[in-house]
């Protein structure tokens, strides 16, 4: 049976497939507090998730002295590591991965998160199986870099004109901008719905049952 529209599903994996969002922020502003540095606002936090660990500290706090950054990603790893094996899938989200999976699409991740955690994350969820590939931000450009989809696409043999980038943020979706694939937003990760709807994605849900929906009627 032919495609609608794409062949490779690309996803971000935090505020995306993992309830993490709350997690991540607490875990920033831990960071901060460990180290006498000011500690963000809840949604200066939630608008880094999805940047490289390094970049990310560097745009939640970009007035501290550089030698701080390194210090801020350890405590960071330090918090997120006593509580990461706590966060669980959305709900529906295995589901929807193990239809779209049984229906044949390429499926990826593209994250912000480091290679070491985000296989323990998929490990812990025991979804690894049903990814074709996966790249991290310790391993190429952060978002909003297209590098990611570029190397995925690459990886897979895949059409990028035939690809869409799923995320819940803005950097997810201006990646898929300058990549050149469609990007689809979710409403219940990090960053505001205004925000999204500034990168014009193809289409923006408001839950994970909208986007299993979605996919199934139009991918």
């Amino acid at each position: 049976m032919a495609r609608k529209q794409f062949d490779l599903i690309v996803f971000d994996w935090d505020g995306t497939l993992m309830d993490s969002t709350a997690t991540i922020v607490r875990c920033i502003q831990a960071a901060a507090r460990d180290l006498g540095l000011p500690v963000p606002r809840d949604d200066k936090a939630a608008h880094v998730i999805g940047l490289g660990l390094h970049e990310a500290m560097q745009a939640v706090l970009p007035d501290i002295d550089p030698t701080w950054y390194p210090r801020m990603v350890e405590r960071y790893r330090y918090h997120f590591l006593s509580r990461d094996h706590e966060l669980v899938l959305f709900p529906g989200v295995r589901d929807m991965l193990q239809e779209l999976s049984q229906e044949g699409y390429f499926l990826a991740v593209a994250t912000g998160k480091s290679r070491v955690g985000l296989n323990r994350a998929m490990n812990d969820v025991k979804v690894l199986s049903l990814f074709d590939a996966t790249r991290c931000a310790d391993e190429t450009f952060s978002k909003p870099h297209p590098a990611m989809l570029q190397e995925l696409t690459r990886e897979l043999g895949q059409d990028m004109r035939r690809t869409v980038m799923i995320g819940d943020t803005s950097h997810d979706l201006l990646m898929a901008n300058n990549a050149g694939a469609a990007g689809v937003a979710v409403q219940y990760g990090a960053h505001p719905v205004e925000q999204l709807t500034a990168c014009n994605p193809v289409y923006s849900a408001a839950t994970v049952a909208e986007l299993h929906q979605w996919l199934s009627e139009n991918a």
